[in-house]
């Protein structure tokens, strides 16, 4: 049986992207998006809740996202899961899964644009 390892998320990002480069001058930016889900309970009450997930994108997209996106910019993601793994301060081994993105889609209106028409027109990137 194959593998396979594919994301779709769509979220609102939490902060500000990170926009880095490595020591051989790659661009890499990291950014967080909360996904909401609302849903009811078995007694009927509403109820809402919040996943965060960790994106990382790589090379020419990362610096797009880097100039483009701000702290609440909707996007959608298609990417890979991947598991980071280290060891904390006290020996103990920590993990943390994160998304690496393989396209972004922007969903927000562009700075300068007076056409409500732009605004939920997205704009999808593959690099």
């Amino acid at each position: 049986m194959a593998d396979f390892n594919r994301v779709l998320v769509m979220g609102r990002l939490t902060r500000n992207p990170d926009l880095r480069y490595t020591a051989t001058g790659t661009a890499v930016t990291d950014f967080n998006l909360a996904i909401n889900r609302s849903y009811t309970t078995t007694e009927g009450k509403a109820r809402r809740e919040t996943c965060f997930v960790d994106v990382t994108v790589w090379r020419k997209l990362a610096e797009l996202c880097g100039e483009t996106l701000k702290k609440g910019s909707s996007v959608f993601v298609e990417g890979r899961l991947h598991l980071d793994t280290w060891k904390g301060p006290s020996g103990e081994k920590r993990n943390k899964l994160r998304v690496i993105a393989e396209s972004v889609q922007f969903f927000d209106r562009e700075e300068g644009k007076e056409d409500s028409s732009e605004i939920e027109t997205p704009e999808k990137f593959n690099f």
